[in-house]
């Protein structure tokens, strides 16, 4: 008689826990669906409440949703700090770091934007989005040998992209690489006849 008691407790509380995660499961899906509707109407602080009363600091979604609700409501410190808990929560993700260089951008933290960059090429090599912006921060602090390697890499997974191949075409000017420069540029007039930038590099190597 004890076991049977036992069996239908455990059955009972089995039931009531299912129907509780499915509810939970519900609100969770109801204040992300009003949220996504608060955010079209650009109500970003409404669209914020709602995934705050279904908050929990162990959900990956809900982090990486406020972090971007949060950036769209210029409130970039808050933004950051979702983010940041995010990539905690999944740190071989890139979503999420690629997500927190918005607002590092946006109060122009670029170490930081670096190190995400770099942390995104760990886990994905071939990222043609992190290769170029990396080769561009590199390419603005003059470290042309750095900014080379990356271009390059995006070039020969993208032969046809223009601005990973105006990009490499000025690093190998400034490399004083003049043959390869020179083939780059006109490769540029190429996919984009009568580029202004292309046209101005190959006067500079006259």
């Amino acid at each position: 008689m004890e076991t049977i008691k036992r069996l239908s407790f455990i059955f009972a509380f089995s039931v009531l826990s299912h129907i509780a995660m499915a509810q939970s499961q519900t609100m969770v899906q109801t204040a992300f669906a009003k949220s996504y509707e608060y955010e079209q109407a650009s109500k970003y602080s409404s669209a914020i409440s709602e995934l705050k009363s279904v908050y929990k600091a162990d959900g990956y979604f809900v982090n990486i949703r406020l972090g971007w609700l949060y950036y769209l409501a210029k409130q970039y410190s808050e933004s950051i700090k979702y983010y940041n808990i995010a990539i905690a929560l999944k740190p071989y993700a890139i979503e999420a770091r690629f997500g927190c260089i918005k607002p590092l951008s946006a109060v122009e933290n670029w170490e930081s934007v670096k190190a995400h960059y770099i942390q995104i090429l760990k886990i994905d090599p071939q990222n043609t989005v992190a290769n170029y912006w990396l080769g561009v921060i590199y390419y603005n602090r003059k470290n042309y040998i750095a900014a080379e390697k990356l271009f390059e890499k995006v070039v020969n997974l993208y032969p046809l992209d223009y601005d990973s191949i105006i990009m490499l075409a000025w690093t190998k000017l400034n490399l004083s690489k003049s043959p390869d420069a020179k083939i780059l540029f006109h490769q540029a007039l190429v996919i984009r006849p009568n580029d202004s930038s292309a046209q101005a590099g190959i006067k500079q190597l006259r």
